[in-house]
């Protein structure tokens, strides 16, 4: 192993593990979407684990594309910076309608009571939620249409490091250098994804929510939502 692919590899398990950590968009979804829709923890593992290699496999694929037929790094870039456009819009779209959706479900699910008076002027109230009885019809819905979404969102957004700083340098040594530092990167990424979901799910659970637990879905949204305002105005 060539001392240009050591340090490659080197630089790409540094970036996969701060690349992942510092952009909130690789794991704040996958963190809330948990809590809101009660995901148990290996659905979790596995949604995060699916969604990153989508994340990491795109940018892999467009690279070995560009590598193997000489495109320019800087129409690589380009193509990659409209990848992160659309996937940032995308993040900010599904935040808002889900934000819009949750705060509905939580408005209409509010408890109140009812007066009922019978024929022999006796009277009762109860209290009831519409939601609790037919909801889960529409819950089952959101459970399987969710993971797709954000599998598709995270397809679509690039790992804008991994293709100018660290594949196209490997393929100027050997095919082997290119494979080992392009699987280091996608390991560590996919690995630093899956941790601090883990971790992070794991505390949450922890603390107690009742009172909030009905506004789960809209604060999902909403963090979701400003993720990807992040990206797209702040460079997340």
């Amino acid at each position: 192993m060539s001392n240009e692919i050591t340090l490659l590899a080197i630089t790409a398990a540094s970036i996969g593990f701060f690349h992942t950590l510092f952009g909130p968009d690789h794991y704040l979804p996958f963190i809330m979407m948990s809590k809101a829709r009660n995901w148990s923890t290996p659905k979790t593992m596995l949604i995060t684990f699916l969604c990153g290699l989508g994340h990491v496999g795109s940018s892999v694929v467009l690279g070995i594309i560009g590598v193997s037929i000489g495109i320019a790094i800087t129409k690589i870039e380009f193509f990659e910076s409209f990848r992160g456009n659309l996937a940032a819009w995308a993040f900010i779209a599904f935040g808002l309608v889900y934000f819009i959706w949750g705060l509905r479900r939580a408005i209409r699910n509010k408890p109140h009571t009812h007066l009922h008076i019978h024929e022999d002027s006796t009277s009762h109230e109860h209290e009831h939620a519409h939601l609790k009885d037919h909801s889960h019809v529409h819950e089952n819905k959101g459970k399987t249409i969710t993971p797709w979404i954000l599998f598709t969102i995270f397809v679509l957004g690039p790992c804008e490091p991994l293709i100018p700083i660290l594949m196209y340098p490997a393929a100027k040594n050997n095919v082997g250098g290119l494979i080992l530092v392009t699987s280091i990167f996608a390991a560590v990424t996919i690995a630093t994804m899956m941790v601090v979901v883990y971790v992070t799910s794991t505390g949450i659970k922890l603390i107690p929510m009742k009172k909030m637990e009905k506004y789960s879905h809209a604060i999902a949204g909403a963090i979701i939502l400003f993720s990807g305002l992040g990206i797209q105005f702040l460079g997340l």
